[in-house]
């Protein structure tokens, strides 16, 4: 399994990512390892805000792609409400592949 992930940082930023390990990332981005990203070693991570499960990391990576080029706003309102997601996303991936977590 792979999971797309969104973490909402302490300045209120948003950061999209991908791991296949999603208890193991989260402790890197939080506790700000050598592992992290430089954009939440930089932005302090606040809360694990939403999560995506597929198959493959290929489908994980384009889900990751897609999110990333949203602006904030869009990504505000498919984090309140999965199902703007299909509104925002159906018409470039295939979006009932992905099962959303959190």
């Amino acid at each position: 399994m792979y999971y797309t992930y969104i973490i909402r940082c302490i300045d209120n930023s948003l950061y999209t990512g991908i791991t296949n390990d999603l208890e193991r990332r989260m402790k890197e981005h939080f506790n700000k390892t050598e592992k992290c990203a430089k954009y939440t070693l930089k932005h302090t991570p606040k809360k694990l805000e939403a999560v995506w499960e597929s198959m493959s990391r290929s489908t994980a990576s384009k889900l990751e792609y897609h999110l990333k080029k949203l602006k904030k706003e869009q990504k505000e309102l498919i984090i309140k409400n999965n199902l703007k997601l299909k509104d925002f996303l159906e018409n470039k991936i295939d979006i009932s592949i992905y099962q959303r977590l959190k």
